[in-house]
């Protein structure tokens, strides 16, 4: 069914992505081991610091779970991931502690900042079992999240366009407030709305965002209307990383009997910034905007 929808250009041919593990301790030797143990089924990030682990976060963005020794100077553990729950609330969050009092332990596993606390020296198994665990609950955390994120924005975004349905009068007025909505409820940097007619774009538009560009050089824009069918484009090659500072991009045809009356092209700095799931969310929005301008361009006759 999804093929049908649209065509998913440049598609990341290598194995699914390893799900994201930061490990936390100021000693060289822990983290080595904890790399060592979970290398073959995580993406591995290493911070010898509280510090430095923030600045890994802010870099590379949410992981899958965080193993944090407690006692490291200038911030301990809970301290450090006490500050990572208001960004990252799914990341499922384990203390190393080697010493007995645990009263800190207990109070952040109540206030939610921690999922588990394990003692050192740990057993790996028993280790690896827990952190297993883990990531099978931030799994299910972060399907629940994304899929009530996607229906709040598929419910904002088809309230904004019955509501220009309903009482826009002209296509200009209503193409800013249409570009808006996309643009507000699924994050992009930068989102062009722009009729079609006859098969090639016109110039009335409208743009949101602080990343512009042409859409008639834009060859996923090009092969969306020779096509007749959306393109997306979310995970570009190395080379087209280093050329394009966008890495992902999507060219939604506003379709309507067959006919396209607009491209809704929007795009973000960070790749892979949507599943295809939402791109689906997307789509079907747009095909409510095509309704919605067919009827505003029949008022327009009157």
């Amino acid at each position: 069914m999804t093929s049908s929808l649209f065509s998913i250009a440049e598609p990341n041919k290598t194995n699914p992505k390893k799900p994201k593990l930061l490990v936390v301790d100021d000693e060289q030797d822990n983290l080595d081991l904890l790399y060592r143990t979970f290398r073959r089924e995580f993406t591995v990030f290493r911070a010898d610091s509280g510090i430095r682990a923030l600045e890994i976060l802010e870099s590379e963005g949410e992981m899958a779970a965080i193993i944090s020794d407690q006692r490291m100077p200038e911030m301990n553990g809970t301290e450090f991931l006490s500050r990572t729950v208001s960004d990252f609330p799914d990341t499922m969050r384990i203390v190393l502690t080697g010493y007995t009092d645990i009263k800190d332990l207990i109070d952040a596993i109540n206030s939610g900042q921690v999922h588990k606390y394990i003692t050192k020296p740990w057993e790996p198994d028993q280790l690896k079992l827990v952190v297993s665990q883990a990531t099978h609950s931030y799994d299910l955390l972060k399907q629940r999240s994304d899929e009530l994120s996607r229906s709040q924005a598929q419910n904002a975004l088809l309230s904004v366009i019955v509501a220009i349905a309903q009482t826009s009068k002209q296509i200009s007025g209503c193409m800013l407030p249409l570009a808006d909505a996309f643009w507000q409820n699924f994050g992009a940097d930068g989102v062009i709305l722009q009729l079609v007619e006859q098969d090639a774009l016109i110039d009335t538009q409208a743009i949101c965002g602080d990343y512009l560009w042409d859409l008639a050089t834009d060859p996923l824009v090009q092969m969306a209307i020779a096509e007749k069918k959306s393109q997306i484009s979310l995970s570009p090659n190395q080379q087209a990383d280093l050329d394009q500072p966008c890495k992902t991009n999507l060219a939604i045809t506003i379709t309507f009997r067959e006919q396209i009356l607009g491209i809704l092209a929007m795009r973000w700095r960070k790749a892979n910034a949507l599943s295809l799931d939402d791109v689906v969310v997307i789509q079907k929005c747009a095909d409510e905007v095509a309704l919605a301008l067919t009827c505003i361009r029949y008022y327009e006759r009157f």
